[in-house]
C-alpha cells in the first residue's frame, strides 16, 4: 500500500450544556465579554463521564459508519491531555470496550494538536507495514482541569471526543504532516501537577497563532501538492474563533468551508478537529473525496497539519 485514507468518522458530546448565561452566574462575566472575546455561545460538560467514555461514545459510532467489525482493527490511538488514568490508559480501555482484543494501541499527548499528531503516527505505521486499519481518536474532558472562578479560561473549554477509522488505501487520502514545537513558548499553556489546573498567557498565544501558524498550512498544502485554492475545507484547532478567522484570512482559501464548532462546543483541545470535521460530513457540508486541511495548535507549544480526503 502506499498511503493510507479515512474511511468514516464519528464524534460524541456530553448532554449537559453549559451556556453563557449559565456561567455568568459562576464568575464575574456575560455573554457579550465572551463572544467578543472567543467567540463562544455554549460548551459541552461531561458530569459523570470519564475520557475514556466519551472516546468511546465516538468511537463506536465511527465504526458503526464504517460497516467494519471491531476485529478487523489492530491500532487504537487516543490523543488526549485531560486523561486522569495512567493505567490502562485510554486507548487500552476503549479498545477492550469496543471489543478489540489485541491491537497496538497509545495514547498520544501533544494537547492541541494531539489528533493531527495522532492521525500523522497512524498514517506512518500503516505506510510502514505495521497497521492495517486504526481507530484514531481525539478525546478530552477539559472541564476537569478548569478554575471556575478564573473567567479567561472556563469560558474557553468544552468536553467531548471525535473518531476517525483509517485504513491502507492504494492512493493516499492522508497528506504529509507538518508538524513541529516551538519551544521558546512551551510555557504559554499549562497543565501542571496531580490536581491540575490549566492557564494560559492568552495574548501569547494569540499573537503565536495568528502570526506563526498560517504559514506551516501552506507548507501541508504544498506537501500534498495542493493550492490553498483547490480546499474544499479548512478545519483548524477550534481555539477561539478570532483566532480561526485570522488564520483563514491569512490562508487564503476562497473555496473552503471553514469549521466553526467553538461557538457551539468550546475549545475540545485534543477532541475539536475530530469533532467539527465529523460534524461538517455528517452535515453533508463536505462532499466525499473533498480535500480538507486540517490544522492543530497549542499547548507545547506544539503544531501539526495535513491535507485529507474526506470519506
Amino acid at each position: 500500500m502506499t498511503g493510507s485514507r479515512i474511511v468514516a468518522l464519528g464524534h460524541y458530546q456530553p448532554p449537559k450544556v453549559l451556556t453563557n448565561d449559565d456561567l455568568a452566574k459562576l464568575v464575574d462575566t456575560d455573554d457579550e465579554w465572551i463572544r467578543s472575546r472567543v467567540g463562544i455561545r455554549t460548551r459541552h460538560i461531561a458530569e459523570d463521564e470519564t475520557v475514556a467514555d466519551l472516546a468511546f461514545r465516538a468511537a463506536e459510532k465511527a465504526l458503526a459508519t464504517s460497516g467494519f467489525d471491531a476485529s478487523t482493527i489492530d491500532l487504537v490511538v487516543v490523543a488526549t491531555c485531560s486523561a486522569i488514568d495512567r493505567s490502562p490508559y485510554t486507548a487500552a480501555q476503549v479498545a477492550a470496550r469496543l471489543g478489540i482484543a489485541t491491537p497496538a494501541a497509545y495514547d498520544i499527548n501533544t494537547v492541541c494538536s494531539g489528533f493531527s499528531y495522532a492521525l500523522a503516527t497512524s498514517d506512518h505505521a500503516i505506510r510502514a507495514g505495521a497497521a492495517t486499519r486504526a481507530l484514531v481518536i481525539g478525546a478530552e474532558k477539559m472541564s476537569d482541569t478548569l478554575d471556575w472562578t478564573d473567567r479567561t479560561t472556563c469560558v474557553i473549554f468544552g468536553d467531548g471526543a471525535g473518531a476517525a477509522v483509517v485504513e491502507a488505501s492504494e492512493e493516499a487520502g492522508v497528506g504529509p504532516v507538518v508538524w513541529g514545537t516551538d519551544t521558546s513558548k512551551s510555557d504559554a499553556v499549562r497543565i501542571d501537577g496531580w490536581d491540575p489546573t490549566i492557564s494560559q498567557q492568552g495574548q501569547s498565544v494569540f499573537r503565536w497563532a495568528t502570526t506563526q501558524i498560517a504559514p506551516l498550512a501552506l507548507q501541508a498544502c504544498q506537501k500534498a501538492g495542493i493550492t490553498p485554492a483547490e480546499l474544499e475545507g479548512f478545519v483548524p484547532h477550534q481555539a477561539n474563533l478570532r483566532i480561526i478567522d485570522a488564520i483563514a484570512a491569512k490562508i487564503g482559501a476562497p473555496n473552503a468551508v471553514v469549521a466553526r464548532d467553538v461557538v457551539d462546543s468550546g475549545n475540545t483541545s485534543a477532541a475539536s478537529i475530530p469533532l467539527a470535521l465529523s460534524k461538517l460530513v455528517e452535515r453533508g457540508e463536505l462532499r466525499s473525496g473533498a480535500p480538507v486541511l486540517l490544522l492543530g495548535f497549542g499547548g507545547g507549544l506544539a503544531y501539526a497539519g495535513q491535507v485529507v480526503r474526506c470519506p
